[in-house]
């Protein structure tokens, strides 16, 4: 079916009625917004097989992955209306007035955090549930306060218009703003252009390409009053492999590493798209056995055809670079729509003199970069960009001498695994996903777990304010989530 794009004369009305729905939905009480969460989760999985079905159908992903990934959704719902209802989030601190203190009298001061207004959320490609209509972008923003506008990603209309028919449902059982919640189509730059530019939006979410998120980000700061844009966009995610753990354990990590290349056809934000070591035996056993794992692979259908042929077009570029040179890959694809498996080795020194072998390419591929000594190696690292994961193989006595190896890593990336792959992103209160530019356009912000409601809301605080006229959290006759900063513990 297709969904036609939304005029201008839409999206300004669009945005209109997220402004009005926001002048009622910020003051609804945690209680409130925790179960139009649950409603929506519920609404979701209501959906049934019907929903299945449709994303089968659009996105080429097997059933079981679909299964997970909209576990993975609800699963997201369900978490932020614990946190909005238990309350705490808002941060909220009290320094009670000190009118007696010398030399000046402290005033009274209180602050929380407050939600930021209309946010603009582009569905993501690789992820048609879990970062699409209600997925985590949404839900936090939902769960700060804020209504939300979903661009559907035209990759996966029909599934973006199921998901959003239930969030219509749970706005209408639990009692919320009738527009909390809006839903737009554009297959055209045009439409993320007009919603990023017009003045009452106030935040955006994105996962996609660099590109994508580059344009939208300049946009936002081009405006009269720039907003935040928080995306998610472009990372290898280098997998460094300590030498005398790799000399034990080079068949075992190489195919740990392999699952990891090759799950859901490589289309993962933290698909390891560089491995680092140092030339020796070792590396060489590794090398072999990971191009043999490889090998074994059958090429699958890719997400979409857009996804398949940017995967082409990248991939032939990387090889094409001087010094690289292919180790392993899976047999020749039966169709263009789909990804064949693919790792590539070349030298340090070609890899510093050639910024394109540092660039994502999104699919199952990976490029081993050889080094000559851990000193070369060193210098790989701290000439990568900004990753979401860096991955370190070794065990604790070798990674106790590599300290300065492990703190220019952590300058690096927003997430740093031991002996681990990058794939897997659990939802909690610890996950860190983002990372320095260009992996996100702000690393101190997560896109997954609870942490990422704080994108969408800003700190207030209240001076003198009369108790009747503070926020619930800030009320004397409401002290629970308080933090309080007691007056004696100023005082010397």
């Amino acid at each position: 079916m297709n969904y036609p794009d939304a005029t201008i004369d839409q999206i300004d009305h669009s945005l209109k009625e997220a402004q009005l729905a926001f002048l009622t939905y910020k003051n609804f009480s945690g209680k409130q917004k925790a179960s139009f969460l649950r409603a929506i989760a519920d609404e979701i999985e209501a959906l049934g097989q019907e929903l299945v079905s449709t994303v089968m159908k659009e996105t080429n992903l097997p059933e079981a992955r679909i299964i997970n990934e909209r576990g993975r959704t609800t699963g997201h719902c369900r978490m932020f209306a614990d946190l909005v209802e238990e309350g705490s989030w808002v941060e909220a601190r009290i320094d009670a007035a000190q009118p007696d203190r010398t030399p000046l009298p402290r005033p009274d001061l209180r602050k929380l955090s407050v939600p930021v207004g209309p946010v603009v959320v582009f569905g993501a490609a690789n992820f048609p549930l879990a970062y699409s209509t209600a997925g985590g972008d949404t839900v936090s923003a939902l769960a700060a306060g804020c209504p939300v506008i979903v661009k559907a990603h035209p990759a996966h209309a029909g599934t973006s218009e199921l998901v959003a028919g239930a969030i219509s449902k749970a706005i209408i059982k639990t009692g919320m703003p009738r527009n909390v919640f809006q839903h737009l189509h554009g297959s055209g730059f045009e439409v993320g252009k007009a919603l990023v530019q017009h003045p009452l939006t106030k935040s955006i979410g994105f996962t996609g390409s660099l590109a994508g998120g580059k344009a939208l980000f300049d946009l936002a700061n081009q405006r009269p009053e720039p907003i935040p844009v928080f995306a998610e966009m472009s990372s290898i995610n280098p997998v460094v492999l300590l030498p005398d753990t790799l000399t034990r354990d080079a068949e075992a990590t190489a195919i740990k590493l392999a699952g990891s290349i090759t799950l859901g056809v490589g289309q993962f934000c933290t698909n390891p798209g560089l491995i680092i070591g140092i030339e020796n035996e070792a590396l060489a056993k590794f090398i072999k056995t990971l191009s043999a794992e490889i090998e074994k692979i059958i090429p699958a259908t890719m997400l979409h055809q857009g996804i398949a042929d940017n995967y082409s077009k990248k991939l032939k570029q990387a090889l094409e670079q001087n010094g690289v040179k292919t180790e392993g890959k899976s047999a020749t694809q039966s169709s263009s729509a789909q990804g064949g498996s693919l790792v590539a080795s070349v030298s340090a020194s070609e890899f510093l003199k050639n910024p394109l072998l540092a660039e994502e390419v999104f699919g199952p591929f990976s490029l081993i970069v050889r080094c000559n000594d851990l000193d070369e190696l060193h210098t790989v690292i701290t000439h990568l960009h900004g990753q979401l994961t860096a991955s370190l193989i070794g065990d604790e006595s070798e990674l106790m001498k590599h300290t300065n190896l492990i703190n220019a890593i952590i300058e690096k990336s927003g997430r740093l695994i031991v002996n681990g792959v990058p794939t897997g992103v659990e939802v909690n209160a610890s996950m860190q996903h983002g990372g320095p530019y260009p992996s996100t356009t702000d690393s101190r912000f997560t896109s997954v777990g609870t942490d990422a409601i704080k994108r969408f809301v800003r700190p207030v605080a209240f001076q003198n304010f009369p108790d009747s006229l503070l926020p619930a959290e800030l009320k004397e006759s409401n002290p629970l989530h308080i933090w309080r900063l007691v007056n004696s513990a100023w005082k010397k």
